[in-house]
């Protein structure tokens, strides 16, 4: 093991020593340095016109792109928290998905400073001095441009499954607690997520929700959004899509799998009437072991970056508004003197860096080059090319016609029929999703059929074809040049 020092902030970081640390280090200042300097918060969100997507107030579209950090609130003191928001504002996120009675020890071990969220583990008795510590938090993330989707409580608080002894909530105390929730941070970037990695499963559990929502609007006066994250592999369209309060769905495709088709859950909600935007809230976390849940896995198998990015465009390309991102060393914010979760065993502070979260930028990247709430989910365009499997090809198409996205996650040739793009000149592209790199390729009619092959292929090697009106100049994904306005 490599020498090192354990700074004020309790953080043990290693000296580099050779060329190979040193490289490293380099690389991920550069690339840190190459980040994009996003925007701030434009004001409160509310869904779009054409029901699939998320946008501000004065009409400017917002891209979902969520961490998810359940245990931020709970285990992180201010310095801390400051290092990791800041990491993930100059990455593009969006929101960073928290939760205020945490997973681990939440109502029974108390925050950084020493202070329990409850008194008396009564949901109407918050604790001032932790709402303190949380109040920073939102307030950090505000001036960093983040939206807090803020999880009220963990789900095993108020679930009712036999066996679970630690639940706390009846409809009287959730509404209680979702009304002192809503006044506090009505004039804050939220997004509520109710739920927490828990299914409905009785009428009394669904009345505890209920009473928490209307609380939550209560307080705020119905100004922020709501979902609800569901254990997984699961939806919240299947219990809740009809709710009134449910502003969007949210699925969690889980952690069961690699090449887990996670585009069959945006499929499923994208059908629904009536029509609600979706996200994949928990897809599967880079480092967490493959399916984890099950016996006879194997601990030394995890998720890697490959997993993070296909999950992501499987997701969107199916239709979802966004995508969150996850990390199993950040999730529990995992350091050494911790016990491990689902074996964690990299720092939270060292895994901010990881491949997969840097490549989450270059999803953003893509989409905020192009009219991206435009697009709809278009298979049509594509006449051959693998339809199942982990190679599986999708497509995204702009509702003028006028540019369509094409994905392909292991690099196979696939088939389009160019008379869906609406030009006399069609432009031809590829994005490279690992390096953030776009590459124009051809210039051509826009007749016709035509295949193509990515420059590589196999595991690892996913490509993303862009094909678009030459006639309306949209920039290579990546430039500083704003997206023309959908026509």
């Amino acid at each position: 093991m490599s020498a090192g020092t354990r700074t004020t902030d309790g953080i043990f970081r290693r000296s580099s020593r050779g060329s190979t640390g040193l490289a490293f280090i380099l690389l991920t200042l550069s690339l840190a340095a190459a980040c994009p300097v996003w925007g701030a918060v434009r004001g409160r969100l509310k869904v779009s016109a054409n029901h699939h997507y998320l946008q501000y107030e004065d009409g400017t579209p917002f891209f979902y792109l969520g961490d998810t950090a359940w245990e931020l609130m709970h285990r992180l003191d201010r310095e801390a928290v400051d290092r990791y928001l800041e990491n993930r504002a100059r990455k593009g996120f969006t929101v960073i998905q928290a939760v205020v009675l945490a997973q681990i020890g939440g109502l029974t071990e108390p925050n950084a400073y020493g202070d329990l969220p409850l008194n008396g583990k009564d949901p109407a008795q918050p604790n001032e001095a932790y709402f303190r510590h949380v109040d920073y938090i939102v307030s950090k993330a505000e001036s960093l441009g983040l939206f807090v989707g803020m999880l009220p409580t963990w789900g095993s608080y108020w679930n009712l499954t036999p066996g679970n002894t630690g639940h706390i909530f009846n409809v009287e105390n959730a509404r209680t607690y979702g009304r002192f929730l809503g006044r506090r941070y009505k004039d804050k970037p939220i997004i509520w997520i109710l739920g927490g990695d828990r299914t409905i499963t009785s009428e009394e559990e669904r009345a505890v929700m209920n009473a928490m929502a209307a609380g939550l609007e209560e307080g705020d006066g119905k100004t922020h959004l709501k979902t609800f994250h569901p254990s997984g592999p699961g939806q919240s369209s299947n219990h809740l899509h009809n709710a009134p309060w449910l502003d969007f769905n949210m699925y969690q495709s889980s952690h069961g799998a690699q090449d887990h088709d996670n585009g069959l859950y945006a499929e499923h909600d994208y059908a629904l009437q009536p029509p609600k935007p979706t996200l994949d809230g928990e897809p599967r976390y880079e480092q967490m072991p493959v399916g984890f849940y099950f016996q006879n896995y194997s601990r030394h198998i995890r998720f890697d970056d490959y997993d993070a990015r296909q999950a992501a465009y499987w997701s969107l390309f199916a239709g979802a508004c966004g995508h969150t991102y996850g990390n199993n060393n950040i999730w529990p914010m995992w350091q050494p003197g911790r016990a491990p979760a689902i074996f964690s065993d990299i720092p939270w502070y060292e895994a901010l860096d990881h491949p997969g979260a840097f490549q989450m930028t270059f999803v953003r990247r893509l989409f905020d080059s192009r009219p991206f709430q435009t697009l709809e989910p278009y298979p049509a365009i594509v006449k051959s090319g693998p339809a199942t499997g982990g190679a599986k090809v999708r497509a995204l198409r702009a509702a003028n016609g006028s540019f369509a996205f094409i994905y392909s996650p292991r690099g196979e040739s696939f088939t389009v029929d160019k008379n869906a793009i609406q030009a006399k000149r069609v432009r031809e592209i590829w994005y490279d999703p690992r390096y953030g790199v776009a590459r124009q390729i051809h210039i051509s009619d826009n007749w016709g059929y035509q295949t193509y092959t990515p420059p590589t292929s196999g595991r690892g090697n996913d490509w993303i074809l862009i094909l678009e009106d030459e006639a309306a100049q949209f920039p290579l994904p990546g430039t500083s040049a704003p997206a023309p306005a959908a026509r």
